[in-house]
């Protein structure tokens, strides 16, 4: 424990604190001797008890307003991060949704090309095929013609 020489209403006083907190606890006796100094100031010589009471209520009136402050302000929070959640969970059905159109029409887009590739071959057939024919008329044309 470190020991710390307090001045508070021109008094001085010795405090103990943790290691290492010594500045820190200078700090706080600083500011609750000035917030005392402005009472003492502003009230007039009401007594030191009555002074102290006052300086009290005023800290702690500090302290639960930023207290109020700092819970409205994780409230907003929790409100902000419910709503990136909500927003997160819509993207993510917006691209589940837009895969699964992308892989609907992938899949129709293969099927049409077979269809095509399909029909190629058809049309091919169909035309060695009517060729096939016609030379075959040809030919039987010829032979008929010259056998007269």
């Amino acid at each position: 424990m470190a020991n710390v020489n307090i001045k508070f209403n021109g008094k001085e006083f010795l405090l103990s604190c943790e290691d290492g907190q010594e500045d820190h606890l200078e700090e706080l006796s600083v500011h609750l001797n000035n917030k005392f100094n402005n009472l003492k100031e502003a009230l007039g010589n009401i007594g030191e008890s009555k002074l102290l009471l006052i300086t009290s209520i005023t800290v702690m009136d500090e302290y639960f307003e930023t207290k109020k402050k700092i819970d409205e302000k994780i409230k907003e929070l929790e409100n902000i991060t419910e709503k990136f959640k909500e927003l997160k969970t819509l993207v993510n059905e917006y691209k589940d949704r837009k895969e699964s159109e992308i892989n609907r029409l992938s899949e129709e887009q293969m099927n049409l090309k077979d269809e095509i590739d399909k029909n190629k071959e058809d049309y091919q057939k169909i035309i060695d095929n009517a060729a096939d024919q016609i030379e075959n008329f040809i030919k039987k044309v010829n032979s008929e013609n010259q056998i007269q």
